[in-house]
């Protein structure tokens, strides 16, 4: 290019950095006739670590299949690219021990910050130590020893929500089904909630949680069978549902869902009719499983925009504490937690 425009590397550089005032008219005349004639286009990412950014952001997601994380990349995708940054993804295909080589891998590309919607646990696990001076912010799930910003849903009101929902539709036996929730602050927080919430209504309704590798059909068919059974006490369904003392699942995500309806399906149980049901997250499928499942609905392109939002903020130069930005979830009402009065 310089040799083309008869000019120095240096004087092509001002150029396609927009310095042409620093250039007189014919010589930028020159340069720009060669541009054209070779057809050059500068690389973004060359200019861009020129001036010490390379305007990537790198995201970590602990599984692509989670319907939860693709709706979250989304979000902060789109929030990225308003401000003029692409993101990089990095899938730990839920193999939490790789979370470090997914940070270092990134950092090689010289990404200018993460988003981490990880579970923050595993011999891999990231500490502040290990981001390599770059700003990071969490999502949904907090990481021990790591003080940055954190997005999430606001779990302990959405399981009051769901609770209250399901109590005030008559339900008096609730499970809790969940993922396994050592090390993930997102669960702990849905199943502590969850435990508050019965106590309140102590000793009106009773609850149980499950807490099992999801995957464990007999584990989950017994659990759900035993539920049914303590509601209805050996008293005909009618009558149970009648004097207001139905069976309700809550559900701990969307992962968790199907499973919970694969198990109804194998045992012959019907949403709504024998069991009652809301869902953490409303994927496109929950309308079309029985009577339509209840769900809490996460606002997850708003938690991904903002988790993309703070993290520019930082890259920008804010510099204050640490902030938590928890955003409340909307319950969805359809057929499977009607009042079992009905």
């Amino acid at each position: 290019m310089a040799v083309a425009a008869g000019v120095s590397k240096a004087t092509v550089s001002r150029f396609l950095n927009h310095r042409e005032r620093l250039l007189s008219p014919e010589i930028a005349t020159r340069v720009e006739t060669a541009i054209a004639a070779l057809g050059y286009s500068p690389s973004p990412m060359a200019q861009a670590l020129s001036r010490g950014r390379s305007r990537l952001i790198g995201l970590i997601v602990a599984d692509i299949t989670n319907p939860y994380s693709v709706a979250v990349l989304r979000g902060a995708e789109k929030a990225c690219q308003d401000a003029g940054y692409l993101v990089m993804l990095f899938n730990l295909g839920n193999d939490f021990n790789r979370e470090r080589e997914a940070i270092d891998a990134l950092a090689g590309y010289q990404v200018d910050g993460f988003i981490l919607n990880t579970l923050g646990r595993g011999a891999g696990l990231v500490d502040a130590d290990a981001l390599h001076g770059k700003p990071a912010v969490l999502v949904d799930s907090r990481h021990a020893g790591m003080h940055t910003d954190f997005v999430s849903l606001d779990n302990r009101a959405a399981m009051r929500t769901a609770c209250q929902h399901l109590v005030d539709g008559g339900y008096r036996e609730l499970l809790y089904v969940t993922e396994p929730s050592k090390g993930v602050s997102s669960r702990r927080e849905r199943t502590t909630a969850f435990g508050v919430c019965m106590t309140a209504h102590q000793p009106k309704v009773a609850g149980k949680v499950f807490e099992s590798v999801v995957e464990e059909g007999a584990a989950l068919d017994d659990a759900l069978l035993a539920l049914r059974t303590r509601a209805i006490g050996g008293r005909r369904i009618a009558d149970v549902d009648a004097e207001g003392n139905g069976a309700a699942v809550i559900a701990g995500n969307a992962v968790v869902t199907l499973r919970v309806a694969q198990a109804m399906a194998r045992l012959d149980l019907q949403f709504g009719r024998d069991i009652g049901f809301v869902g953490f997250d409303d994927p496109d499928w929950a309308s079309l499983i029985g009577p339509g499942l209840s769900t809490i609905s996460q606002p997850t392109d708003e938690i991904g925009r903002t988790a993309a939002k703070c993290l520019i903020e930082r890259l920008k130069g804010l510099d204050v504490a640490p902030r938590q930005l928890l955003l409340p979830g909307e319950l969805v009402v359809r057929g499977s937690s009607l009042s079992v009065a009905g």
